[in-house]
């Protein structure tokens, strides 16, 4: 039997980088779309194809749909942070929705009716209850509004019967492989456990940790941190999903251990890593952040038989500490 094609749009940034890597172990042919201004070269693997693009470019979008036949898409490429997506909100619009309709576009052009998008939990907003998949949607950052405003694209083109479509809300991305392979090498770093153990380990800046004054147990942020490997895990499980169903499927999963765990606790627990104290200073609060977010992923679980494998975040923050002593550095490229 042919080995199934897979388009992978941000396929060289962190996330992707690992599901291209699960997609390959289980035998589909990958090719990877990205414009590596946070990608790295370094980090797609040799049996995966590279095609350097941007998803604003059109005739860059309709060459590749044309070369190849593709079962289907997996979207990872957006911005995501969320302060900038504060201060910037039209750079966030046009990238995260103006890039994706043009996805989206092109996608319908060549045929390919099968998308796993990269969503985020961001577009809960504040939690007021369970955080399941029937939870209100009211993000309270451009990040999670531009999220969710594909989120809504999708759904309409899957009623319309044109897509099939899976949208995956994670939660805080976090870890690096076991083998010290692959890791998160963004620049500027401005996710946290890459930044506690940079600089517990002295390579990095003193950690600020903004805001201690949240209505949590200790007055620091409570975030759900998946390993990364597990939401490659979820990707590849979503995708075989939607191969084996009919057009029109659309299904939103939350993706997550269930488990929250304080800012205070992960810079702790990162010096008992490390062996050293993390160096921190305490800042204000930033623009967008909840205080809160811990998920449920029991859809996903019972639909798709996933489960998280790394549920302590000892050991997400000890794969990211053997990332650093192999890779200093970061990726060479």
């Amino acid at each position: 039997m042919a080995k199934k094609k897979v388009l992978v749009a941000g396929g060289a940034g962190y996330i992707g980088s690992f599901t291209v890597r699960a997609l390959l172990e289980q035998g589909f042919e990958v090719t990877v779309f990205d414009n590596l201004s946070f990608g790295h070269r370094a980090a797609v693997p040799s049996a995966a194809i590279l095609i350097e693009g941007d998803l604003s470019d059109r005739a860059k979008l309709t060459e590749t749909f044309r070369s190849s036949s593709y079962d289907a898409v997996i979207h990872f490429a957006a911005l995501t942070s969320v302060p900038e997506s504060v201060e910037k909100p039209l750079l966030y619009y046009r990238a995260n929705v103006g890039n994706s309709l043009m996805l989206l576009q092109a996608m319908a052009d060549g045929g390919v009716g099968r998308i796993v998008f990269s969503s985020t939990a961001a577009t809960y907003g504040t939690p007021l209850a369970r955080l399941d998949e029937e939870h209100s949607t009211l993000p309270i950052n451009p990040y999670g509004r531009t999220k969710l405003m594909v989120e809504n694209a999708l759904g309409d083109m899957c009623r319309a019967g044109a897509l099939s479509a899976v949208a995956l809300r994670y939660f805080n991305a976090a870890g690096a492989s076991i083998d010290g392979s692959l890791g998160e090498d963004h620049r500027p770093e401005t996710h946290l456990m890459p930044l506690v153990i940079r600089a517990a380990r002295g390579i990095g800046k003193r950690l600020t940790l903004y805001g201690n004054d949240y209505p949590t147990a200790d007055g620091t942020c409570v975030r759900d941190y998946v390993h990364v490997e597990d939401l490659a895990a979820a990707h590849v499980k979503a995708l075989e999903l939607l191969l084996d169903s009919a057009p029109g499927k659309f299904e939103i999963f939350n993706v997550g251990t269930g488990r929250g765990a304080s800012i205070k606790e992960v810079i702790e627990t990162a010096s008992r890593v490390v062996g050293k104290p993390v160096p921190f200073d305490v800042g204000p609060r930033r623009a967008g952040d909840p205080a809160e977010l811990v998920a449920c992923s029991d859809k996903l679980q019972a639909q798709l038989g996933w489960r998280p494998k790394y549920l302590e975040i000892e050991s997400i923050l000890e794969s990211v500490n053997r990332w650093f002593e192999k890779n200093p550095s970061g990726y060479r490229d």
